[in-house]
């Protein structure tokens, strides 16, 4: 049975003062959750700060993006050992914003993917199509490319280690909000891929995470579908009584 997992991306977000502020109320009222998986990936400047904070909470603490090398005259980079340093568990890889402002490929995620399982963090991979693809009736298409792309050469093992988030492009601080079936039917088929591409068996363990504008309001519904296994929240995970109300919400959920 797969344990949902809810994490907040802060993007470009929060300061140091605002970002303990926020910590405080969500340990507060997030410590007897243990029906869900809970994790924060807040700016990398603020990662070992929020690391101490953290300390002995059921809040797990994520990076927004790393590079697939261990080290080196790469400027302005940060390492998987320097995340586990600091006290990291998780790494974003791939968000939408990655691939269209920083231009990264399927092949670059694919890099970092390998990096990251290899240092034993765990990461969580991002897929998703732009409204322009969803019109012409490309969902499938283009989510399946990108999983074949960024997974490309995984072992079983490696695949079952792996968070995979949907995240439609259009949904994305827009407002806009896929309905539980739209979200269910590419969480479905992402499910069937992962059992051509390594087994049956793996494709069941794989977490598949929902992304785009995920509100405490109907997060319920979308979170209840067989498919999606928890969310990676944006904008709500900046507000403590939304971000909570989404993860008491997920933990009243059998599966």
């Amino acid at each position: 049975m797969r344990k949902l997992f809810i994490a907040g991306n802060w993007k470009m977000n929060l300061l140091r003062s605002s970002s303990q502020e926020l910590l405080a109320k969500l340990k507060g009222s997030l410590a007897a959750i243990d029906q869900v998986d809970i994790a924060v990936c807040p700016p990398a400047v603020y990662l070992s700060d929020i690391a101490q904070v953290l300390a002995g909470s059921n809040i797990g603490l994520g990076a927004q993006n790393v590079y697939s090398q261990p080290e080196g005259a790469f400027t302005g980079e940060v390492s998987c050992a320097m995340l586990l340093d600091v006290g990291c568990r998780y790494v974003i890889l791939g968000h939408s914003e990655r691939r269209a402002i920083f231009g990264e490929t399927d092949a670059l995620v694919n890099e970092k993917l390998k990096a990251v399982l290899a240092a034993g963090l765990t990461p969580i991979v991002c897929v998703g199509e732009t409204l322009q693809e969803r019109e012409a009736a490309r969902t499938l298409e283009v989510v399946g490319s990108q999983c074949r792309g960024s997974l490309a050469g995984l072992s079983l093992d490696h695949m079952e280690q792996t968070v995979l988030a949907y995240e439609p492009v259009w949904a994305i601080g827009t407002g806009k909000t896929a309905t539980p079936a739209q979200a269910e039917e590419v969480h479905a088929e992402i499910r069937n891929l992962l059992a051509t591409m390594f087994s049956p068996a793996v494709a069941q363990k794989v977490i598949i995470q929902y992304g785009g504008s995920v509100k405490p309001d109907g997060v319920a519904d979308i979170l209840s579908q067989p498919n999606i296994d928890g969310g990676l929240v944006g904008g709500a995970s900046l507000k403590a009584d939304q971000f909570i109300s989404i993860i008491e919400q997920a933990a009243k959920i059998k599966k």
